[in-house]
Formats: C-alpha cells, sequence, structure tokens
C-alpha cells in the first residue's frame, strides 16, 4: 500500500466527511500513515532537502516502568514490507523499566512516519496486559473473564481484550476478539433479559432450552430477589444443569461483599447443591478479588479495572546514524542490548 511521504501529500489528501460513518481510523488510514504526528512529515521534508531522510538508522523503543508487552504483531505488520530489519520481545513478555524492547534497523525514510504508530501499537496493549496479569495474580489457580467491551470506543475493543487474553484472562466476551484468536466468546446473560422478561427464573429455564450444550449455565440471581433466595430457587428448579450463579449487586444495595458469598456458599452446600459455582463482576480490582476468592468466589469476570488501565510510555531513540553510536543529551549513545530480543523481520 502507498503511504503518504511529504507535508504537500498531507496538504493534497481529501476526506469526504460525509461518507465518514465513524471517527475512529480504518485499517487504510492507519498504514498510510494518517494517523501520525505532523511533525514526522516536517522531518521527511526537511530532511529530504537535505539528501539525508535514507540515512540507516537504528531506533530503539523502551518504556518508563515495567509491565507486560503486547503489540509487537501489529508492530510487525505494518513494517513488514517497509524494508527494514526489527527485533522485539515477544508478545505477553515481561519487560523492566529501561529495557530495551524493540530494535529497527533501516533506511530513517522507511520507518520514520510510522513511529507514532508503532509507540500507540504498543503503549495501549502493554498497559491493559500488565493490568490482567495483575488481575491473574490476584485470581491465582481461578478463572476471569475479561467484561472490558463497553468501556472503550468499539474500534479498539478487541485490541484490548487480545491483550488482556495475553495479560491472563482466561477468556473473552467480545466476538471479533474471539473470532481473531479462534476461541470461543464468553458470557453469561445481562440484567437486560431479566428485566424485559420480568423473572429470573423464566429466562434461566428457556436459557437452559435454547442454548447449546456447550454454554455454561451461570444465570444472575441479584435483579429482583434477595440473592441467596434466588440462587436456591434456582439450584431446585434446575438441577445440575445450573452451572453457577453470577453475583453483580450495584454499589447503591452494597455491592458483592464476602459475607453474602460465605452465605451462599453455605447454603447451597447444606441444601445438597455443591456442584453451583459462584461468578463475580462488578467493578472488581485486584485487591477486591483476593478477599472474594478467600471468601469463596470460583470465577470473575472484570472489565474496567483493565479497559481503564494507562498505557505504558514508550519512547523511540535513534541510538545509531549510518553505523556511528549517537544520542540526545541524558541518554547513552550506542544501542542498548538484550538477548531477550527476537529477530522479527
Amino acid at each position: 500500500m502507498s503511504y503518504l511521504k511529504s507535508i504537500k501529500d498531507v496538504q493534497d489528501y481529501y476526506i469526504n466527511r460525509d461518507e465518514r460513518m465513524l471517527h475512529s481510523a480504518t485499517h487504510e488510514d492507519i498504514l498510510s500513515g494518517l494517523t501520525t504526528d505532523i511533525y514526522f512529515f516536517t522531518t521527511m521534508d526537511v530532511l529530504g532537502s537535505l539528501g539525508m531522510k535514507s540515512k540507516e538508522v537504528v531506533a530503539e523503543i523502551f518504556a518508563r516502568k515495567p509491565g507486560v508487552f503486547v503489540g509487537i504483531e501489529e508492530v510487525r505488520n505494518i513494517l513488514k514490507n517497509n524494508g527494514v530489519e526489527m527485533w522485539a520481545l515477544e508478545e505477553g513478555t515481561e519487560f523492566q523499566a529501561k529495557e530495551t524492547l524493540v530494535r529497527i534497523k533501516g533506511p530513517y525514510e522507511n520507518f520514520a512516519i510510522f513511529e507514532s504508530v508503532i509507540l500507540g501499537c504498543l503503549a495501549s496493549p502493554s498497559g491493559w496486559a500488565t493490568a490482567a496479569r495483575e488481575v491473574k495474580e490476584a485470581c491465582g489457580d481461578k478463572t476471569f473473564v475479561v467484561f472490558g467491551t463497553r468501556h472503550v470506543h468499539p474500534s479498539v475493543a478487541p485490541v484490548m481484550e487480545r491483550a488482556a487474553r495475553i495479560g491472563g484472562a482466561s477468556s473473552v466476551s467480545n466476538i471479533l476478539t474471539a473470532k481473531l484468536i479462534g476461541e470461543n466468546p464468553t458470557g453469561t446473560l445481562p440484567h437486560a433479559s431479566f428485566l424485559v422478561a420480568g423473572d429470573t427464573l423464566t429466562v434461566a429455564q428457556k436459557y437452559d432450552e435454547v442454548m447449546p450444550e456447550s454454554y455454561k449455565r451461570i444465570v444472575l440471581v441479584d435483579t429482583f430477589k434477595d440473592e441467596v433466595e434466588e440462587t436456591l430457587r434456582l439450584a431446585k428448579e434446575m438441577g445440575k444443569n445450573l452451572y453457577g450463579i453470577r453475583l453483580d449487586t450495584p454499589s447503591e444495595r452494597g455491592g458483592v461483599t464476602p459475607d453474602l458469598i460465605k452465605e451462599i456458599r453455605a447454603r447451597l452446600d447444606m441444601e445438597g447443591y455443591n456442584w453451583v459455582k459462584i461468578f463475580v463482576s462488578g467493578g472488581l480490582k485486584p485487591e477486591k478479588i483476593k478477599i472474594l476468592s478467600e471468601a469463596g468466589a470460583d470465577a470473575f469476570g472484570v472489565g474496567s479495572y483493565i479497559s481503564g488501565a494507562p498505557a505504558i510510555d514508550m519512547t523511540m531513540d535513534i541510538k545509531e546514524v549510518e553505523g556511528v553510536s549517537i544520542a540526545k543529551r541524558g541518554r547513552i549513545p550506542g544501542i542498548v542490548n538484550n538477548p531477550k530480543l527476537v529477530k522479527m523481520l
């Protein structure tokens, strides 16, 4: 695909705003250079006038804090036909602050305009993956599903949930994400289904009837009645078909508490429904997950803690020009070796 190469190209580029349905960038927009910072085109014009834009350089990327590295697959796809070499950490690798994460070597003009794009492809996904790793550590050997799609723009929701899956999520709820990674999306039922029907058991029984056998029958129990009462009602009527119940009690009613989980677990066991699992969701953070897990929760749905995680600030520095070590003030000239880097291009 051809891409913009100069300020004139930018000025001449036309977009029919009346035909543009969404404000998000398309794949073509990104690959053409439309989503980069304008000063990289200024740089190309200036270096081109000096006859220097084709100089061979080595650029390295590092982060200012530790995390889980995600996003390099997209970076590789962006650069794979641009005549450059690239070494990088593999997806899902943990890294430390100031560690070299990516090294790119080639004519500067071949990748300069993609600097902002490359950093963005790494910064946000690494932030999401790092948050997911924190959640996974809190869950221990228990599972969690990422429920963050509703908190981010739909154009990046699959990127976010994929990053969370790499970071440690057991499964994803976003359909496109699941298709892209070759898995099945995971989910239960929203409160809306019960509110429209007017009764939890009515919906649960129909859910059991119409869904494929592979679907785990996990049913919300906090819509109309006391959670304990509704749980026992479902267990009695559905028997072994009830895989689990989901607690998503709103903050207006105190949220999901350890004592509520303990009571439900105890009452289920006393009535002989020991197979029923307890799934918890609703604004969960690692600290609360640990507490609820100790109280008896079996699995979790986590959204905003992951989707709202800050991007990990990434920086790209030129470290060599035509084989000569160089750096701006405050940085050490020359490449910074990292044995974890793998040749990708």
